[in-house]
């Protein structure tokens, strides 16, 4: 892939491996299920018809190749494997629909209208669909070993990502959060901005711990992972993360999990656990803000989807508990005024955030230095207290970086804290009451001696200051307001 001059590094280099390994391991489970339907005498519907079956043009090592091979793939009608014309390969599996909708088919043409082939030479992409036609699908030792590679292949891409990154959370930060909310077999778990899917691989990896019986291996594969994600790329790479760890039908939206209109969202769209780590630092358009209420519309990316998880937490009834969040916000997230203090607001009476994590600098890095928090909450408030814990850095470390990130191991001291809380130079707490008195401003610092807190980056300064700025001009046009009633009145 290197020799092909239409690649420009990892990040050009991994979505077209995706893909390439998409369609091989879909026609290889294609074929193991045709194979379990004849036994059993049923009726098997494949996704792909011939000949756009990775065993009708890709599996023969002779087969279709160079400029042949680029135009079968990339021409909306091209000659075929099979010598007839007829559409392209990406332009069929794009036309792809399900029956009832929500089937393979509807992903598989998610996949690909997002999808585009960069390679130019047809007789190097030959050599590497050789290569992948060698992997064996059906082979659990070799799917595990592809996993774990691909998991860093993935890493590789991010770290070469630079700003376009922002879809990576750090391993252990995903597994802490998905530790400590601890979802079950038969609970419901969202990630609203899943990325390429760090968050619903840990959960699915911690329910396939619990499994035990045929019914819950059922739910685990087809009701219990839910994902939101935009973006072509990290959907496409999402979907091929939760295939190779063994999830069959990811279920991942490919729409923003932001457009639908807050007040719509109803008991039947709400989940029993969401983890995740929503964008910050983005803006949204005004059309996704309208769906917001209008004393709580922001251009704020992460207070948007602080608000959308508000919403879809699963309500507590009776002894019935509620539904439970973790996720990542940045500091900014605890300062904010105005319409920040507003949301974080309903957050502290709805629900008992009864744990704020504050991660030390650089946990982020190479993406950002913006100082980062888990916030853990549960549907059935009012909050009373919030328990704080400062994640140390290492002895003699100023801050994480690429090459020296953080590890779980460092959460371990946290995972022992967590069922005995005690306050110590790392854990305090706070009523919500203080919280209040203080326009609801959840940057508390350490009192007890020991920190995690460094000198404000430049961007963390600039956020207070706009903060600061926009509840002003929302005061000031609170104030006109009353003065132009008042004349209105007097008049």
């Amino acid at each position: 892939m290197r020799k092909d001059k239409g690649l420009n590094g990892d990040l050009d280099r991994l979505p077209m491996l995706t893909w390439i390994m998409f369609l091989k391991f879909l026609d290889d489970t294609e074929q193991l299920r045709e194979a379990e339907a004849e036994l059993a005498g049923a009726r098997f519907v494949p996704a792909i018809e011939p000949p756009y079956r990775w065993r009708d043009w890709a599996e023969n090592p002779a087969g279709i190749t160079g400029d042949d091979l680029i135009a079968f793939i990339n021409q909306d009608e091209a000659v075929r494997s099979d010598g007839t014309r007829g559409q392209g390969l990406f332009a069929y599996l794009r036309s792809l629909t399900g029956e009832n909708g929500g089937d393979r088919r509807d992903v598989i043409a998610t996949v690909f209208r997002g999808t585009v082939n960069r390679m130019i030479n047809g007789y190097l992409l030959r050599d590497v669909i050789n290569k992948v036609s060698s992997i064996h699908f059906t082979s659990s030792e070799e799917i595990h070993t592809l996993s774990h590679l691909y998991e860093s292949m993935l890493k590789e891409m991010r770290d070469a990502a630079g700003d376009s990154g922002e879809f990576y959370t750090p391993r252990p930060v995903v597994k802490f959060i998905v530790t400590v909310c601890d979802p079950r077999i038969g609970e419901v778990v969202l990630d609203p901005a899943c990325g390429t899917g760090g968050f619903l691989v840990e959960s699915f990896e911690h329910l396939k711990q619990q499994e035990k019986t045929t019914e819950d291996y059922e739910a685990i594969q087809h009701r219990s992972l839910f994902g939101g994600e935009p973006k072509s790329l990290p959907y496409l790479l999402c979907q091929m993360n939760l295939l190779l760890h063994g999830l069959e039908f990811p279920k991942i939206d490919s729409g923003n999990s932001l457009r639908f209109r807050l007040r719509e969202i109803g008991d039947v769209d709400r989940v029993d656990v969401i983890v995740t780590n929503p964008p910050f630092g983005g803006e949204e358009e005004r059309g996704i803000q309208k769906n917001f209420p209008e004393d709580r519309q922001v251009a704020e990316t992460a207070l948007l989807f602080l608000q959308l998880i508000m919403r879809k937490l699963r309500r507590k009834h009776g002894d019935q508990p509620g539904g439970r969040c973790g996720m990542v916000v940045p500091n900014g997230t605890l300062f904010g005024a105005g319409v920040a203090a507003r949301i974080k607001e309903d957050l502290l009476r709805e629900f008992n955030l009864h744990t704020i994590i504050r991660l030390p600098k650089g946990v982020f890095s190479p993406y950002t230095d913006i100082e980062t928090n888990l916030l853990f909450f549960d549907h059935g408030g009012p909050t009373e207290e919030i328990w704080y814990y400062a994640l140390p850095l290492p002895e003699g470390r100023k801050q994480y970086t690429k090459t020296k990130p953080l590890k779980f191991e460092e959460f371990r001291p946290v995972l022992t804290w967590w069922n005995n809380r005690k306050e110590n130079e790392y854990a305090w707490r706070v009523s919500a009451a203080d919280i209040a008195a203080n326009d609801y401003n959840l940057d508390v610092k350490n009192p007890n001696g020991k920190s995690v807190e460094n000198i404000r980056e430049p961007a963390e300064i600039v956020a207070s200051i706009i903060s600061k700025e926009q509840r002003i001009a929302e005061l000031m046009r609170e104030i006109q307001a009353e003065i132009d009633n008042g004349w209105a009145g007097a008049n």
